[in-house]
């Protein structure tokens, strides 16, 4: 892509996410979150295949009809008030609102999008659709999380869980595999959003640098299958075992930083006396642990000496400051959660 094309594409983006962040008016939340989605869709399809073409097809109508609910459920709420502000919102209109803002961030049972999207892109995009693109909803969320419908949360979170974790197991495609890991961890933010919004921020927080993590680690080895990553050991031994890391890290394994989210979030729930859901969404994060698991003994079973000579590859792998910093983040924050918690 043209250099000057992608700088205007990626400063759209950057503008798009700030507008919304900053408004308090639904309508130019929605203006942001439109210029987000229309300068996302020329970084999809910089290389055409029909299958780039295909997904932006998906993403282009799927968010079209997100922000067409958003856009005329915001315009019913503001003829019923007489207010386009973004906390001030009737009945009727917080649970439209709330599954149009579910659907653009991809959550079960409206998530059916995702992993085709996400498979039919380039891994930098796949990273930016993982992370950056789920900032301005996600903050919307959040602003009207004390108006949701707690049942509603509590059903799509589970779900979320559910799906994260049984739509991954079978997966051959890593960046597949990403999508319904994303899934996953977005069932957890949204189950708690209601009894603790703080806690939310701190896991989409670190479900951000984890995400950014693994992926700038399979951009450094161009690596989108997991055949592909089994033979990955010669080009970059450190790499390799950092990504095996990152991965037990977002299965939420201690001592790593994605323990730490998982951790609070069912001692939240204890307190709420929801021991029955805290126990229900334990046993369905089992099923993501499941995969994670098993990508992790693929890498293993690859080590030397078990790999043979004629699959070895040059070691010409370079490896960016941005995806040491990543990794670093995504390891070893454990023992900081309290002080990020505390500034949050």
């Amino acid at each position: 892509m043209n250099p000057t094309a992608l700088m205007i594409m990626l400063l759209s983006l950057a503008i798009g996410t700030t507008m919304t962040l900053m408004s308090h008016h639904w309508l130019l939340a929605w203006i942001g979150l439109e210029i987000n989605t229309l300068a996302i869709i020329p970084l999809m399809t910089k290389t055409p295949h029909p299958r780039a073409i295909e997904a932006a097809t998906k993403y282009f109508l799927t968010q079209a009809s997100a922000s067409a609910l958003i856009l005329f459920s915001a315009t019913m709420n503001a003829w019923k008030t007489g207010e386009w502000s973004i906390t001030l919102l009737s009945d009727p209109y917080t649970i439209t609102l709330s599954m149009a803002l579910m659907m653009k961030l991809g959550l079960a049972p409206l998530h059916f999008w995702l992993p085709e999207v996400i498979q039919g892109i380039p891994l930098s995009t796949g990273l930016i659709l993982s992370t950056w693109q789920k900032i301005a909803p996600m903050t919307l969320l959040l602003q009207i999380s004390h108006l949701t419908d707690l049942k509603l949360l509590i059903t799509m979170g589970l779900t979320s869980i559910l799906i994260g974790g049984w739509g991954g197991i079978n997966q051959t495609q890593l960046r597949k595999v990403m999508a319904f890991s994303s899934i996953g961890h977005l069932g957890w933010m949204v189950l708690i959003l209601k009894f603790n919004p703080q806690l939310t921020l701190f896991n989409f927080l670190l479900y951000l640098t984890m995400t950014a993590a693994m992926f700038f680690s399979l951009m450094s080895i161009s690596s989108t299958k997991i055949s592909e990553i089994s033979s990955s050991w010669p080009k970059s031994p450190i790499l390799v075992t950092t990504m095996m890391l990152v991965l037990l890290s977002l299965a939420g394994l201690p001592p790593l930083t994605g323990f730490s989210p998982k951790l609070l979030i069912i001692l939240e729930l204890a307190k709420q006396n929801t021991l029955l859901l805290a126990s229900v969404t334990m046993l369905a994060s089992l099923l993501a642990l499941f995969f994670y698991l098993r990508l992790t003994y693929v890498m293993i079973l690859t080590l030397p000496p078990h790999i043979p000579p004629s699959s070895t590859h040059w070691r010409t792998t370079k490896n960016s400051p941005l995806t040491a910093a990543m990794t670093t983040l995504a390891l070893l924050i454990f023992p900081l959660s309290p002080t990020f918690l505390l500034i949050i």
